[in-house]
Order: C-alpha cells, then structure tokens, then sequence
C-alpha cells in the first residue's frame, strides 16, 4: 500500500520542520513544503498530494484563501493546523472546504485521525461529484434522444420504437455514441434513408 502524500504549507520553518519530522514519523510521505498559500496552490497542482496541510495566517495568500483554490479545483483534501481556535476562524475553514481542523501545538495523534478522516472525506466527495456528473450527462443523454425520437416521428413517419432503433442502429454502426447521433438528428445532418 502507497504511503499518504502531502504537502506542508507552514510560514515558521522550524514549526515546518517538526511537522515534517512528527508526520514522516507516522508513515506520511512529504511531498512539497511551502511557506505561503500562493507556493502551496503552486505545489498542490504540481505534485497532487492527497492531502494539503495549511497554516491560516501567512504571508500573502493564507491558509484559508488556498484551501478555497485548492478545494474548488478538486486537487486535494485540506486539513488546516493553526494557533487559532476562535469559532469565526473554524467557520471560515469549513466554508473555505477544509475537512479537518487541528490547533497548535499538535501530536501526531491528532493529526494522524485528521489526516485519514480529511483523506477519506474527499474521496468520497469526489466519488460523489462523479457520480453527479454521470447522471447529468445520462439525463443530458435521454432529452436529446427523446427530442430525436420527436424529430424522426414527426418529420419522418417513423414510430416511437422505430425512430429509437434508429438512433441506436446508427450509432452501433458507426461506433458513436447515441447522443451523437442525437444530436445529428437534431441539427439535421442525419435523417433516415
């Protein structure tokens, strides 16, 4: 089994070293280390860690405004590790789509279940967008055949069951997809012979 990637976003260097050195500990695989939030977007995109642990407050991009890049483009779960508790701060790295939250100083057993809990979080949603996206190209799919299905009925006579072995015919033998085939009909570059 492959070891966990991440990737350290942490402005102190000595604050970044120790979590280097608790996270190798417990079988993690550094991949990239930043001190600001611009370096670690950078680095996420680059080496696609599983996940990205962020420090709030550094300079220039911080924590928060990463997670929010790092999130909306699906690149990798976020675990925030700051110094700061406040709720207001908790809140921001929730809506920020951070899946785990973890106050300094940390142990390697409050991060270990973060890590996995974050890992595992994410991957369900992205497993879940898919999901989404799969039943949206489907429903995407059956009103183009049906409005086909209308145009072949209409215009040529045919059936309901005829115009779809139509579309389905058509696109067996020439190896498309149905809603291409679909979509010819519709645009009126393909009609029956």
């Amino acid at each position: 089994m492959s070891k966990t990637r991440l990737v350290l976003a942490e402005d102190e260097p000595i604050i970044r070293l120790d979590l280097r050195e608790t996270l190798e500990e417990e079988g993690y695989e550094i991949v990239g280390e930043a001190g600001d939030g611009a370096r670690a977007i950078e680095l996420v995109r680059e080496l696609r860690p599983d996940v990205a642990i962020l420090d709030i407050k550094m300079p220039g991009t911080d924590g928060l405004a990463a997670a929010k890049v790092i999130i909306s483009e699906r690149l990798a779960a976020v675990v925030i590790l700051t110094a700061f508790s406040q709720r207001e701060l908790v809140e921001q790295a929730r809506d920020a789509g951070a899946l785990a939250y973890v106050v300094k100083p940390f142990h390697g057993a409050e991060l270990v279940p973060a890590i996995e809990l974050a890992k595992a979080r994410f991957s369900e949603a992205l497993a879940l967008a898919e999901q989404a996206q799969n039943l949206a190209d489907q429903l995407e799919t059956r009103k183009l055949v049906d409005r086909a299905k209308g145009i072949l009925m209409d215009s040529h006579g045919l059936s309901e069951g005829e115009a779809f072995r139509f579309i389905q015919t058509t696109a067996m033998s020439s190896r498309t997809a149905m809603k291409d085939v679909a979509g010819d009909v519709v645009e009126g570059t393909l009609r029956p012979t």
